[in-house]
């Protein structure tokens, strides 16, 4: 493999027309010379030009680069990360299947696994995904899928995917991985011996907050069985959105590169201010996986969680109070982003659900952009400065 700057470049050179930056090909259909070219571009999957929901030239050059990122044989890609889960689930599951999944997944993801699955007859276990044995003592004989993400979110829990995919490859099981909060920067599951790995390119792949979109990366056999899914469920890409996903992925192994600087340096700042309770990046030696993070990532990514002191209203205080960072959802983009997560999920979660979810009411989600990290810091003293001056007056 070539080094990961110039993939994201060359890995795509699939035309020949001489355009550099290539063309936004906005057709929902291409017209055939005849009638076997015709029957030849209806009979090929994913083909780039017969009908934008079966490919397009510029999934065909998406998929190409992050493939080759992650180390798989093909990709798919989708209208957005939750498009590329739901899609990849159904395809592989059935009705009286067995899935393993964790305490902690994206809210969307385990909505999946709390509601959609059961409804479509497939069983589900939800373990801690930091116990290897809990993976184990799951295991059913109709279990076919475990699914898991790491770091997760948005305790940046992490698990040990060498340890469950010997577990599960032992017992016929596949393995896919959500690698949304690592990027295949910092983390190639596939190298680990995942079979899928999903992707919100919506966050790092994009990586300027101006696209939704998802990928799916795995062998040419499971992409099979997973785009005849996708072509029926149609959770499409659209042009516009591949083709700046495209552009994304030009830059993506520089502002990874500076993303884990700036998170590494703000992680081991938070951890010296007194008003902060507790921080959670795997790349401290604070955080009770940080030798597993070593050993399975290369980097530890743009996500920090933090703890402030106080409680809902102190939390909220402080998000208020950041001047750079924008309260917004999403991650690994060139702008910082924070969030109160308690604020965020309450809408959708009780107390009783957040606790198990390990989510406290003065928990922060800080994703880290590409700033100057003097500046971060310096936003952060003043927001703290700014939450207990008013609990003073």
């Amino acid at each position: 493999m070539q080094h990961k700057e110039t993939v994201v470049i060359h890995a795509d050179d699939v035309e020949s027309d001489g355009a550099i930056n290539p063309p936004i090909y906005y057709s929902a259909t291409f017209q055939a010379k005849d009638a076997d070219e015709f029957a030849e571009m209806a009979g090929t999957s994913r083909h780039p030009k017969y009908y934008t929901r079966y490919g397009n030239p510029l999934h065909t050059r998406v998929s190409k680069i992050v493939a080759e990122l992650e180390g798989t044989e093909t990709a798919l890609v989708t209208g957005s990360g939750m498009g590329a889960i739901s899609t990849t689930l159904l395809a592989l599951v059935r009705a009286g299947d067995h899935v393993i999944a964790q305490t902690r997944h994206y809210m969307s993801t385990s909505k999946i696994m709390d509601e959609m699955l059961p409804r479509f007859g497939v069983e589900v276990t939800v373990v801690e995904q930091a116990d290897i044995q809990a993976f184990k003592d799951a295991i059913r004989p109709n279990t076919k899928l475990i699914m898991v993400e790491t770091p997760a979110n948005p305790t940046l829990v992490v698990t040990d995917l060498e340890a469950v995919v010997e577990l599960a490859h032992a017992n016929g099981i596949i393995v896919v991985a959500d690698n949304t909060f690592a990027s295949p920067i910092n983390q190639r599951p596939h190298d680990f011996g995942v079979d899928v790995v999903v992707h919100s390119a919506t966050k790092y792949l994009g990586g300027h907050h101006d696209l939704m979109a998802g990928v799916i990366c795995t062998n040419e056999v499971l992409a099979e069985q997973i785009w005849e899914t996708h072509i029926s469920i149609g959770a499409v890409l659209s042009p516009m959105d591949a083709w700046l996903l495209l552009r994304g992925l030009r830059t993506l192994p520089m502002r990874v590169e500076k993303i884990n600087q700036n998170a590494l340096a703000l992680a081991h700042f938070l951890e010296e201010q007194p008003q902060i309770e507790r921080v959670f990046y795997p790349g401290l030696p604070s955080h009770p996986q940080y030798e597993l993070a070593k050993k399975q990532m290369n980097g530890f990514g743009a996500v920090i969680a933090f703890a402030i002191k106080g409680g809902f209203a102190e939390t909220e205080r402080f998000i208020d109070a950041l001047a750079l960072s924008h309260n917004a959802v999403s991650l690994g983009g060139v702008d910082s982003l924070a969030v109160h997560t308690a604020a965020m999920w309450k809408g959708t979660m009780n107390e009783e659900q957040m606790k198990a979810a390990g989510i406290p009411p003065n928990f922060v989600r800080y994703s880290v952009g590409i700033e100057h990290i003097n500046d971060l810091k310096a936003d952060i003293l003043q927001a703290l400065k700014h939450t207990y001056e008013i609990d003073k007056v």
